[in-house]
């Protein structure tokens, strides 16, 4: 009997130490998973906070105002069914720089499938505002100048690039909203 119970203690006290081994080296190997997955975890998050800034930062300052002034020097020009040199200066003109100065002082917030549409827009404006200072500032004319268009220079209006920033503004707001 003492045999016996030498054997069991051993194997008791055998089985105890290689589960016990057996638990440390569980353990170690969970906190190795569990510490990738945290760093995944914080990864994705990262990118998801650094994205949804960047969405966030380009709606507010690029796209929302973009999408303003895009629309009130549109509704404006098709107002111009009359000779009205104030819509001209004060809607259409600083509607205009406005719009060119956005996309110049903004750029690092344009997406790279935009850029060329901005370089179009950027190049009408430039265009047109050169040619409305060259026309408005000449003394020798009168208020009966035409209005100031580029189209038939070579510098027609970019309507595929307003309409790429204006869908881009509302992916933008649908993504980030849900509107």
């Amino acid at each position: 009997m003492a045999q016996f119970l030498d054997v069991f203690i051993g194997s008791f006290l055998g089985s105890s130490v290689v589960t016990a081994l057996l638990g440390v080296l569980f353990l170690r190997r969970n906190k190795t998973i569990e510490t990738q997955i945290e760093a995944q975890f914080s990864q994705g998050l990262k990118v998801f906070e650094s994205t949804r800034s960047w969405k966030e930062q380009a709606l507010a300052e690029l796209f929302g105002p973009l999408q303003m002034q895009l629309e009130r020097t549109k509704r404006a020009f098709e107002r111009w069914d009359n000779k009205n040199l104030h819509l001209e200066a004060e809607v259409i003109q600083k509607g205009n720089i406005a719009i060119r100065d956005l996309l110049l002082a903004k750029g690092h917030l344009i997406p790279a499938q935009l850029m060329a549409h901005a370089i179009a827009l950027i190049e009408h404006y430039d265009a047109w505002i050169e040619a409305y200072n060259r026309i408005r500032n000449d003394a020798t004319l009168t208020a009966q100048t035409d209005f100031v268009f580029v189209g038939p220079a070579g510098y027609p209006f970019p309507a595929e690039a307003e309409q790429a920033f204006k869908a881009q503004f509302k992916l933008l707001q649908q993504e980030l909203y849900g509107v």
